[in-house]
C-alpha cells in the first residue's frame, strides 16, 4: 500500500515540476540582452570578475552566529517548564551553557572573532 502512495507522490511531484517549467517557458518573457545578464548590486555596475574569493572569516563568523543563535533558541522551551523539571534540568542547562561558553572561548582564542 505504501509503495503505491510513494509512486503517486513521486509522479505528482514530477508532473507538477515539469508542468511549471513548461508553463514558465511558454508564457514567460523572452527579452534577452547582455545587460540583463550582468551581475548587479546597489546600483553600481561591477568592474572585473564578480567571482571574487570571500574571506573565510565571514563564513566562520556566520557559522558561530548561527550556532549560538540556535542554541539560544533551545533555552526557550526549557525556560517554560523549568519549575516542573526541578534541579536536574537546572544542572543540565548549566552544563549546556558551560559547553557554549567553552566553545566561544575556543573560537575567541583561535582568533575567529577578530577582523583583520
Amino acid at each position: 500500500m505504501y509503495f503505491y502512495l510513494l509512486v503517486t507522490v513521486l509522479l505528482t511531484a514530477v508532473v507538477l515540476v515539469v508542468g511549471a517549467y513548461v508553463i514558465a517557458k511558454l508564457i514567460g518573457p523572452r527579452s534577452y540582452n547582455p545587460v540583463k545578464g550582468q551581475p548587479f548590486e546597489c546600483g553600481v555596475p561591477t568592474r572585473g570578475s564578480s567571482w571574487l574569493p570571500v574571506n573565510v572569516g565571514y563564513y566562520l563568523f556566520a557559522i558561530l552566529f548561527l550556532v549560538f543563535d540556535i542554541e539560544t533558541v533551545f533555552l526557550y522551551p526549557w525556560a517554560v517548564v523549568v519549575k516542573q523539571l526541578g534541579i536536574a534540568a537546572l544542572v543540565s542547562v548549566a552544563f549546556f551553557l558551560l559547553v557554549l561558553i567553552f566553545g566561544l572561548a575556543y573560537a575567541w582564542r583561535k582568533g575567529v572573532l577578530e577582523w583583520k
